[in-house]
């Protein structure tokens, strides 16, 4: 049994987080932290929690004794309270994107801040990592978009079938935190696609940075936010280098996420459903279609407040303590 702690759980992955450990058979106590919360039930801000009796409480993070700390904290301030966790022998699992990045510069670059506290850490993506998160202290999760767009593009730079992805992914506004803006205000976003930092969006180094280390390819990527809560469903296009058959590369597929729990390869011509994946760790993976000029299209399903954040940061915990990796998460989507 261990005891886990959550520093800033009064956000959507907070709440998430809160939902899976709450059934988890190994997890002994939970902490929850939020200042603006300090003693206040998890349900009132969380009201799907309802019934779960646990306080928020305010606790700063160097005060903070877990086996294991999630942050759920945002970008920026995950390196101000990291390392001190992990000089205390305490496992890490971050959310933020402080950790996720082999080369320094491209983190401050793409998200315009100086980093003041770099540290080895995994990248948490458990379907190609599994083996090094086993034995990690610092896993970075992957970011949302990425988790969605890697799954669905490294069989085809794994075999070599492209030279670039051009990625086009649809996000719930669930993605944008618990916090109204302007641009998720439900007037604003409501009966729209709305397309945004189409050519240089911070998730898109991190895309790169994965799939690159399976082949030498580039890619492109442009996000879209749509109206509905939850979910992510990226398409992959790309033109093929050779002549293959779409029943080769669902073969492709199959092999390559044969025994991952997590990644459903759907039949041939099949198309991914947000609905099919929402409240579940499950990532979906379909299409394979091939039109007549050999573009290639491979569409990919998450729901982004889980696979893409909270449920796989248990996915990892579970890997890092030898627990089964479905405990806790072996739930199906909400369809319809």
């Amino acid at each position: 049994m261990i005891d886990v702690s959550i520093i800033g759980a009064s956000g959507y992955t907070g709440g998430e987080l809160l939902r899976f450990l709450k059934n988890h058979s190994n997890v002994n106590t939970i902490t929850a932290t939020s200042r603006q919360y300090n003693g206040i039930n998890v349900s009132k801000v969380h009201p799907h929690l309802r019934g779960m009796d646990l306080k928020f409480r305010d606790i700063s993070p160097e005060k903070v004794d877990s086996d294991i700390v999630f942050t759920a904290t945002p970008h920026g301030a995950s390196m101000d309270i990291v390392p001190n966790l992990i000089e205390r022998d305490i496992n890490v699992v971050d959310l933020s994107g402080d950790y996720r990045f082999d080369d320094i510069d491209i983190y401050e670059k793409w998200y315009n801040l100086k980093h003041s506290a770099p540290l080895n850490a995994v990248y948490g993506l458990p379907e190609i990592y599994k083996d090094k998160i086993k034995d990690a202290n610092l896993v970075a999760n992957p970011g949302c978009f990425p988790t969605g767009a890697i799954l669905a593009s490294l069989p085809l730079a794994k075999e070599k079938l492209v030279e670039t992805v051009i990625i086009d992914s649809k996000s719930g506004v669930s993605g944008a935190g618990i916090k109204p803006t302007e641009a998720t205000h439900y007037p604003n976003c409501g009966d729209n696609v709305i397309p945004y930092a189409i050519i240089n969006h911070r998730h898109m180094p991190e895309i790169q940075q994965e799939v690159a280390k399976f082949g030498d390819v580039k890619v492109s990527f442009t996000p879209h936010l749509v109206p509905v809560i939850r979910g992510i469903l990226t398409t992959v296009h790309t033109f093929l280098k050779e002549d293959v058959t779409s029943d080769y590369v669902k073969e492709v597929y199959d092999g390559f996420y044969e025994s991952k729990p997590f990644v459903r390869i759907l039949d041939l011509d099949e198309i991914p459903r947000l609905s099919a994946v929402r409240g579940s760790n499950y990532c979906d993976i379909g299409c394979f279609q091939i039109d007549q000029n050999g573009r290639i299209v491979v569409i990919s399903a998450i729901d982004n407040l889980v696979k893409g954040a909270s449920g796989q940061a248990i996915q990892n915990m579970n890997i890092m303590f030898g627990f089964d990796e479905k405990e806790a998460l072996d739930i199906v989507g909400l369809h319809p």
